[in-house]
């Protein structure tokens, strides 16, 4: 098991490399960079700001293009001035001692290194700030709304997926499959339109129910005032519109697996063996059948449990207006801001392989027959 892990953990990095460096290479050649739209600006016309829309220049944009001492000015800010080999390897490691120093001390100062290699990825064309720091501000919003629905859809999803498999055949498997089914063919931006249109701030809504935006009333006076549970209060009605269109979509796969694991447990042999030992139906039920149905579910929970720290969806964040992880990424697509764009991928791509990992050894903690030893293949 340890070699297996050391293996996978080696194996990690040259598919991060990959990763990064198809995309690295992909930025060099997509059109509109940062440089193309100072240039578009100041030449009088349109080029993208912040929020990721039109930006319509006024009467101090001339019709004028870049000097060459501008244009180099322009590539050092946006460190495009280095040879493209040098920013390649800056992407991953790169050494540069900032002052004299002796060599082991120099190499071993953590402030000479930077690269993503050593979690160091810069900072934003556009912002001011380190791409740490963005996605540290935007994850509260994303890890709220994944959090929450990750524990809710795994609850529920579980029970019901269970009470449907006992109940196989019935009229509450006939209705609820039903409403599960439904509710999986909704998108949730569509749901999340419905919503504000009946029900949020609007002068046409049917009931005023879905707050403004974000997910605190942080900003109204009098807030900072407001006691604890009137704060939890009302930060639980600002998430639960968005809350409910994220989940509502999940629940058809979860809980049909889940109920197909159960009805193909529950006729196997070691069940009846049970029930003609006098075992009450629930223990055979929790003790023995969920056990061994676990290893189908396991697939996709060390993933989605890491995920949901980093989960993000641009169409519900711009129709509840949330600030998150989702809308970060599409605004820095837009924008061309590539520190952003290559720094989000190395980090959600790195919580993707260890997500793998954790899923493949989840096998072997539930079912011990498992072996990833290649003598036993």
């Amino acid at each position: 098991m340890t070699a297996y892990i050391i293996r996978r953990f080696l194996l990690m990095f040259p598919t991060l490399i990959g990763i990064v460096t198809i995309t690295f290479i992909a930025t060099q050649f997509v059109p509109g960079g940062p440089i193309d739209q100072m240039k578009s600006l100041l030449s009088g016309h349109s080029t993208l700001t912040e929020a990721g829309g039109s930006a319509v220049t006024g009467p101090a944009s001339k019709q004028r293009g870049l000097d060459p001492k501008h244009y180099e000015q322009l590539k050092k800010i946006y460190h495009l001035d280095k040879p493209l080999w040098e920013r390649y390897l800056r992407t991953f490691l790169w050494y540069s001692p900032t002052k004299e120093e002796p060599l082991i001390d120099s190499i071993l100062n953590y402030d000479n290194w930077q690269g993503f290699l050593v979690f160091k990825f810069g900072d934003s064309f556009y912002r001011n700030k380190s791409v740490l720091s963005l996605i540290k501000e935007k994850l509260p919003v994303s890890a709220s709304l994944g959090v929450t629905s990750f524990f809710l859809t795994y609850t529920i999803c579980i029970f019901l997926g269970i009470a449907k498999a006992v109940k196989n055949g019935s009229r509450f498997d006939t209705w609820s499959s039903l409403i599960v089914l439904i509710g999986y063919s909704v998108p949730g931006f569509v749901l999340a339109i419905f919503l504000i249109v009946l029900l949020g701030p609007g002068d046409g809504a049917v009931a005023h129910l879905i707050p403004i935006a974000g997910l605190t009333s942080a900003g109204t006076p009098g807030y900072e005032a407001w006691t604890f549970w009137e704060k939890f209060t009302d930060y639980l009605h600002h998430l639960a519109a968005p809350l409910f269109c994220y989940v509502l979509g999940g629940f058809a796969t979860l809980t049909l697996l889940t109920k197909n694991a159960f009805l193909e447990e529950m006729h196997k042999q070691y069940v009846l063996t049970a029930r003609a030992k006098g075992l009450s139906e629930k223990t055979v039920l929790f003790k023995h059948v969920l056990k061994n149905s676990l290893i189908p579910l396991v697939t996709g929970f060390p993933i989605a449990f890491l995920a949901m720290f980093f989960t993000g969806s641009l169409l519900l964040e711009q129709i509840f207006t949330l600030d998150g992880l989702g809308l970060l990424s599409y605004q820095a697509v837009i924008q061309r801001d590539y520190p952003i764009v290559l720094g989000t991928l190395f980090i959600f791509s790195l919580m993707a392989l260890i997500g793998q990992l954790l899923t493949d050894l989840s096998y072997v903690l539930i079912d011990p027959r498992i072996s990833f030893d290649e003598s036993q293949g």
